[in-house]
């Protein structure tokens, strides 16, 4: 699938790009943006949603990226949700799905990914990750993290940097394996 990019910065690095190269892109360009840390619960609309711009979380900067390379995670996710909640964490005692909030929960993103097939065998060898990838870690008090593997590199590691938010806004910045990881996902959608 290749996805015309019509947002200026992106554009003088890449005219027409896979759907993997335009998701790391439009991360990227998440970073370049001014962010508040911002979890709280908002009415959205659906499908392709958002909270503001100017705030968000994790799964925010990721939900933003794919949208960059035309999918629309709110849309996917309660559509899968929809089909099979039984199959979703029963984390926060609901009984339906909630287009608002459901695609911004990382436990619902890791369960849609491994439902989608692009779950992968969780793997130390960095030159394994590819632009657009998703990473999913666990910080300290097993809070749920997300971000997206950028198209950069450490120049002191090597290893891919990621793009994701941890609360001073989306960061591109080597963390990897800076926490431990509880997801390593490969998503393409369909042609």
């Amino acid at each position: 699938m290749l996805i015309a990019l019509a947002a200026a910065p992106l554009t003088a690095r890449a005219q027409t790009v896979d759907f993997a190269t335009a998701a790391a892109l439009g991360a990227e360009a998440r970073a370049q943006k001014a962010e508040i840390y911002d979890p709280a619960y908002v009415r959205i609309p659906y499908p392709m949603g958002d909270v503001a711009d100017d705030r968000g979380v994790c799964a925010d900067t990721l939900i933003r990226a794919f949208r960059a390379g035309g999918v629309d995670l709110q849309r996917l996710v309660h559509e899968d949700m929809k089909h099979d909640f039984a199959a979703y964490p029963a984390l926060w005692g609901l009984k339906h799905t909630d287009t608002n909030i459901d695609h911004r929960r990382v436990p619902n993103l890791e369960t849609f990914f491994t439902r989608a097939g692009a779950a992968r065998a969780l793997n130390t060898d960095a030159s394994l990750y590819r632009p657009g990838d998703v990473v999913s870690w666990r910080l300290p008090g097993n809070l749920p993290h997300i971000g997206v593997v950028s198209t950069q590199v450490s120049t002191e590691t090597r290893r891919p940097l990621v793009v994701h938010n941890i609360g001073a806004g989306s960061q591109i910045e080597d963390v990897m394996f800076a926490w431990p990881q509880r997801g390593w996902f490969r998503y393409r959608p369909a042609a």
